[in-house]
């Protein structure tokens, strides 16, 4: 057992029997009443996101969870293969369990796998990566750095809005955690 004092992002707690990680948490001291922690936590199986408050000091309990580098093989089928980057095993993961990290993982990249018990609970990226865009209408002249954007294709097949000057082939630096533009990449 663990108490709200141990609560920061990544920890895993395990709530009427269910597993979630806390993506946010505030330690929150008003003026009149007893200190609480307001937390976002994510569970691990559904990907569903709520809001839960506990009193300070509260005790939650928290599971072990390994986290272990594995490498992205290929996908078969609907499942993704990964291999285990310190034995050589492969696992198979289903689409629920690598979730939207399917968008932006290209064959041959490493990532993190978090394992609960020897299973594979979800997988966590880089908070960037690089990918090429394979798909976008051409700019127009005139366009500008700032202003407009428009829909392209990266090389996942995953649609992201870049600005109007990015064209065809450029190669873009992609934000895991929500898909937004970060920047161009020169080679």
């Amino acid at each position: 057992m663990a108490s709200t004092a141990d609560i920061k992002n990544g920890v895993v707690l395990n709530m009427d029997g269910q597993l979630w990680t806390v993506i946010d948490f505030q330690h929150v001291k008003p003026g009149k009443g007893g200190a609480f922690v307001r937390t976002k936590v994510k569970n691990v199986m559904s990907g569903k996101v709520v809001d839960r408050t506990f009193n300070a000091g509260a005790k939650i309990e928290t599971e072990t969870v390994d986290r272990a580098d594995f490498q992205y093989l290929y996908k078969d089928g609907e499942n993704f293969v990964f291999m285990d980057l310190g034995n050589y095993d492969q696992i198979t993961l289903v689409p629920a369990a690598v979730g939207d990290a399917a968008n932006f993982m290209l064959e041959n990249q490493n990532v993190t796998i978090a394992l609960h018990d020897g299973a594979p609970l979800y997988v966590e990226l880089p908070a960037s990566v690089v990918l090429e865009i394979t798909y976008t209408e051409p700019g127009l002249q005139g366009d500008r750095s700032t202003g407009g954007t428009k829909p392209a294709t990266v090389e996942t097949g995953y649609q992201i809005q870049v600005p109007l000057f990015i064209d065809q082939g450029t190669k873009v630096k992609v934000d895991t955690r929500d898909g937004s533009y970060l920047g161009r990449v020169n080679d």
